[in-house]
């Protein structure tokens, strides 16, 4: 993939944009704690002959490559396959790519809240379930004629409703084992199927998040659906590398099948917008810090985005001049729409390279 010098200038007005752009809709995927170092490096040799880490050395191994770019493609097929081919990504510091969270926690909460509003708040500092004070762009958009009750969000972790203040914002928030109160045969399938689940860790599984997630999308047609995985972040945490390169291979297959129904549906072919994103990073540096991130793990910050839409250049992996911030996520939702969001504080700016 052809890598492409682009300097990150300053987005003045999403006005200008409005005047052109085809995204009518938008889906966002979050992928908890995935390192941008097996994003654009796929498996880490360190790590997958690490006995204390991988448990199944030989089963790893269906990822390897000696080649770089034909090792990440067996982690990630459809972020190499698709999304370098027709849209772009972020965050490869080996290109000197920088993305990076502009909060100091580098956990999630913190990230989350920095994604959505637009504003790294000091004063979220904790994963407690304390709804939160800054407004978010969804709810922004949620406000917006024609998106109003059109933004759902399926989340694997239950902080979300108070991450995006579902009781203020409006939005609907399904996380963890909610119920689907829904007259639909599918989603109540699903429903069933969650509550019978015998692991039952207190988290129900990232592919049942998806898959409601996914036929709530074809049954209402909302016109952002946003969907938030965590067990790459569990895994990792547990120090389970086998189990977390398997969950981020089946997350990229899960956003692929996304982006084929996409495709397939009139009301989204040709007029969404994909963005993929992570809430923080984990540690590289001391490499037994993979599992860890915080203040105390220096490389922890560091994060990626990819994009992949009707408004989007088909640049790959592109290299930046200057560092972007994942604060600049929110105000570029709004612009794909053609919205001017505005954080309650700060000056973050929608990241311009993303546009036409």
């Amino acid at each position: 993939m052809k890598k492409i010098l682009i300097a990150v200038f300053i987005f003045q007005s999403a006005t200008l944009f409005a005047q052109h752009h085809k995204t009518e809709n938008i889906i966002i995927v979050t992928l908890d704690g995935m390192r941008w170092q097996e994003v654009f490096g796929g498996i880490d040799s360190a790590l997958m002959i690490n006995k204390r880490y991988t448990h199944d050395s030989a089963a790893a191994a269906k990822f390897w490559s000696d080649d770089i770019k034909e090792r990440r493609k067996k982690l990630f097929p459809f972020f190499w396959n698709t999304i370098a081919a027709q849209g772009q990504l972020y965050g490869n510091r080996n290109i000197e790519s920088n993305v990076d969270n502009a909060n100091p926690y580098k956990f999630s909460y913190p990230g989350y809240n920095e994604i959505f509003t637009g504003y790294p708040d000091s004063a979220v500092n904790s994963n407690d379930k304390i709804f939160n004070k800054n407004t978010n762009v969804l709810e922004f958009i949620n406000k917006q004629k024609k998106y109003e009750g059109k933004i759902a969000v399926f989340a694997t972790w239950d902080a979300y409703p108070y991450i995006l203040n579902a009781p203020r914002s409006g939005i609907y928030v399904n996380a963890d084992y909610d119920t689907l109160h829904f007259n639909n045969n599918n989603l109540k399938l699903i429903n069933d199927i969650q509550f019978l689940d015998p692991r039952n860790t207190g988290e129900r599984l990232d592919v049942l998040t998806y898959i409601a997630g996914k036929e709530y999308l074809k049954a209402y047609k909302p016109k952002i659906l946003y969907i938030a995985f965590d067990e790459t972040d569990d895994y990792a945490h547990a120090g389970q590398y086998n189990h977390y390169l398997n969950s981020a291979h089946a997350e990229d297959g899960m956003i692929a099948d996304l982006w084929n129904t996409i495709q397939s549906m009139s009301e989204y072919k040709n007029k969404t917008t994909l963005i993929v994103t992570c809430d923080h990073g984990r540690g590289d540096k001391i490499k037994d810090q993979w599992r860890d991130h915080g203040q105390k793990v220096e490389d922890a910050g560091h994060i990626w985005i990819a994009v992949m839409g009707p408004d989007t250049p088909p640049f790959g992996e592109v290299q930046t001049q200057k560092t972007i911030y994942q604060k600049q996520l929110a105000p570029t939702i709004a612009a794909l729409l053609g919205f001017h969001f505005i954080p309650d504080h700060g000056n973050a700016e929608a990241i311009s390279t993303i546009f036409q």
